[in-house]
């Protein structure tokens, strides 16, 4: 059917294309030398069969599918528990400072993350099922620009 030469130029021409692009490539491919069919271009050339049909409905459809990147990957806890950020503000407020020193723009707080979990969980009324891991709120604490600084300095 195709030579290793020609399986080669055809491998290393997807690779250097992305999106819409490599799927019409991979596509017309498809139509041309392999009968149009997903299942041989991923046997023969190692593509993925799904990436390869979805090139084929668009050449047939001439609708282009949008890739929506945006949307993959875990979701900030802020986003999923969107008075989150409001009740951690109101709990640690109170035990923030500035830098005595005015070298930057952070609050340090003696607080730890555990205690701000604690009291999220008593204060607020948050199950422990529905937050997020001690860890997970120190790193929320650091985006919202405070920085725990250690009881013993």
């Amino acid at each position: 059917m195709l030579d290793a030469p020609i399986k080669e130029t055809f491998r290393d021409a997807a690779k250097k294309l992305t999106g819409p692009h490599k799927r019409a490539f991979m596509a017309k491919v498809a139509e041309d030398y392999l009968d149009g069919s997903a299942r041989k271009a991923e046997r023969h050339l190692g593509w993925r069969r799904t990436s390869v049909q979805l090139g084929l409905d668009e050449r047939r459809t001439g609708i282009r599918c949008v890739d929506n990147y945006q949307a993959r990957g875990r979701q900030l806890s802020e986003t999923k528990l969107p008075h989150l950020a409001t009740d951690i503000r109101d709990l640690v407020d109170g035990e923030a400072q500035a830098d005595p020193k005015f070298k930057s723009t952070l609050y340090y707080t003696r607080i730890s993350a555990r205690a701000v979990r604690e009291a999220l969980i008593e204060e607020k009324g948050y199950s422990d099922e529905a937050l997020p891991t001690r860890q997970t709120i120190g790193n929320l604490l650091n985006r919202m620009g405070y920085r725990l600084k250690n009881p013993k300095s």
